[in-house]
């Protein structure tokens, strides 16, 4: 037989991504799965696979992107932003309409305190420089869906600039790594919402709801220090999670209430910025970080082909996964910016600018909503690592999953297991089932009170660790039951009785001797007294008792004796006490007892046992 070869098999082609600038985005992950999984969303991200063999892609290290944003977030108010309407989704359309809303003539704006306040309170949690004094501006351009043929915005002097958001972005092997980025904010400005058209293809029509009509907003523009769908997203869910800590903005963007919009260009570095596209109205945080990668590689592949990118407007597509040409943006559109005649400027106040014997109601004081700001998730996630010890990463996850945190601080406060083990159960067990079942937190079947009770039951060594995932299966059934319940009608506790459980880990050794034997017990633990004439082949009988445990002689000698070799430091190794045989004994005794067995008490019985 000839002797055997080591073949090296490359990879013919590789599933690869063009890079862009390339480290300044952290994960690169290529797509596993068919184009059908990576239309539904499973692929990480949106971009086209390339095909490459060892040469690198033309072009493939010499782009750079570049992305800008801007974020519409809905005001958490009773009434408009400048009219008496109440706000509240899904009502019957057009039923929340007031006179101003529907601009009828001779309606003027009255400005809602509310809305003034909720933007000084995020321009200050952004770290933005509050406009002491902002100006109101009417936007012209029209859309059916606004009745006054303008909006009114603050192009000129809005009430918050120059302020800046840090958010994390996970990198490393394992994605355990946070890393500190910050994008600069631009300014925030109060504006009012357009109403909503609804195309009816099958009648060829287009109905007008104006519910959400004069509905107050706040536009925050980032600068465009973002260079992927990854940081973007990230940027977007760090943002929102302000806004709700704050209450200035439930920011449900399943309910439009943070609307997206991108612009996006890439360009050679050194050379100037490329002409730029928005993508428009992107309402799903996994949508926007689909539709920028899928654009800046749509925009690299087409310049490389030797075309042009166009100034335009573009949508995102979410069943086909890409980005699709809405309108033309060549011609720059005029909108006709003017002072707001209706609207006097908006003057704010602080400690030291306050009048003398203001009324506190009419008037707004700046540092008086400083004192009043929440914790930030910042500053959140620092005290739980500090008060618990988890990792960093950890409390990234408690708080970008809606209603976590909350779920998580309530089992803390009902159990007396440790922080660290409460941690691992959340985010690993409770967690895994959610998502397994694509369920939201509000949705669980276990509340916090029973998990605190398991994690009990498990603290006191009640129950071993198997037994409590038992349990926890048991309780996502939804029938009712108490961990305490389970347990005792499934019979889970712990066995305390240890003469039996020495009696049952006897029967198993043997009812498995050849566990035992490799394990070090039995007579194949005598010393191995070696001569200088033995061969490896000889030792290695003596270990075994038999040649026919050796491997078989198909091979050439030079390669059989290196076998034999490797062979006898095996069976030495096993012979001194190999872990893996114990752990397998173990398991045996634990099947045996249905997880009702403390494992270290079955550990210190074998060894005890095996030594003997």
């Amino acid at each position: 037989m000839a002797a055997p070869m080591l073949r090296w098999v490359g990879r013919g082609r590789l599933w690869t991504f063009a890079r862009v600038d390339s480290g300044s985005c952290h994960r690169r992950e290529a797509p596993t799965g068919s184009t059908s999984n990576w239309i539904r969303g499973q692929s990480s991200v949106a971009q086209q696979p390339l095909y490459t063999t060892q040469k690198p892609r033309k072009g493939e290290h010499k782009w750079a992107a570049v992305v800008g944003l801007e974020i519409h977030a809905q005001i958490s108010s009773n009434s408009k932003l400048f009219s008496g309407s109440q706000v509240r989704f899904s009502a019957p359309p057009n039923s929340l309409v007031s006179f101003f809303d529907a601009s009828l003539p001779g309606t003027l704006p009255v400005l809602n305190r509310r809305c003034v306040e909720a933007a000084v309170m995020t321009g200050l949690a952004l770290n933005c420089h509050i406009n002491k004094k902002s100006l109101f501006d009417r936007k012209h351009y029209f859309y059916a869906d606004l009745p006054a043929g303008y909006q009114i915005t603050q192009q000129r002097l809005p009430i918050a600039v120059n302020g800046s958001l840090t958010y994390g972005v996970c990198a490393g092997k394992k994605q355990s790594q946070v890393i500190p980025k910050t994008v600069r904010i631009k300014q925030i400005q109060l504006e009012q919402d357009s109403g909503k058209s609804l195309h009816d293809d099958l009648r060829s029509q287009t109905l007008i709801d104006l519910n959400r009509a004069g509905v107050g907003l706040l536009e925050v523009v980032l600068e465009p220090d973002l260079s992927c769908g990854e940081e973007a997203a990230t940027a977007v869910r760090e943002l929102q999670l302000i806004l709700q800590a704050l209450g200035t903005s439930q920011a449900n963007m399943a309910e439009g209430q943070l609307r997206v919009d991108a612009n996006i260009s890439v360009h050679h570095p050194g050379e100037p910025l490329g002409v730029r596209t928005e993508v428009k109205n992107l309402n799903s945080i996994r949508f926007l970080a689909k539709a920028i990668d899928y654009e800046i590689q749509r925009q690299i592949n087409e310049l490389e082909n030797g075309g042009e990118i166009l100034n335009e407007t573009r949508s995102f597509h979410y069943q086909l996964g890409c980005t699709m040409s809405m309108r033309d943006k060549e011609g720059k559109q005029d909108y006709r910016f003017m002072p707001e005649p209706n609207l006097p400027p908006l003057v704010l106040y602080d400690a030291t600018s306050l009048p003398a014997g203001a009324d506190p109601q009419q008037v707004i004081n700046i540092d008086q909503i400083r004192e009043t700001l929440p914790e930030l998730p910042s500053v959140t996630r620092e005290r739980l690592v500090q008060q618990y010890g988890m990792l960093l990463e950890h409390s990234f996850t408690l708080l970008n999953e809606v209603g976590l945190l909350e779920f998580f601080q309530n089992v803390i406060k009902e159990t007396r297991a440790e922080p660290k083990k409460v941690t691992s159960w959340v985010l690993n067990t409770f967690l895994g089932y959610l998502k397994q079942q694509n369920l939201a937190v509000s949705e669980s079947p276990v509340t916090p009170s029973a998990l605190a009770e398991l994690l009990d039951l498990l603290d006191s060594r009640m129950i071993s660790s198997a037994a409590a995932k038992q349990v926890f299966e048991e309780l996502w059934k939804r029938e009712g039951k108490t961990p305490g319940q389970i347990v005792s009608e499934k019979q889970l506790e712990l066995m305390e009785d240890r003469g039996a459980l020495e009696q049952l880990c006897h029967s198993m050794m043997e009812a498995h001797p050849q566990v035992v034997t490799i394990s070090g017990g039995g007579e194949g633990q005598s010393h191995l007294q070696s001569q200088p004439q033995d061969t490896p082949k000889s030792l290695a009988i003596t270990l075994c008792g038999s040649p026919e445990a050796l491997p078989k002689n198909d091979w050439p000698s030079f390669i059989y004796n290196s076998l034999i070799v490797i062979f006898l430091v095996k069976v030495m190794d096993l012979k001194k006490g190999n872990p893996r045989a114990i752990n397998k004994l173990i398991g045996l005794v634990r099947k045996a007892t249905q997880s009702r067995a403390d494992p270290a008490m079955i550990k210190e019985i074998l060894e005890k046992k095996l030594s003997s």
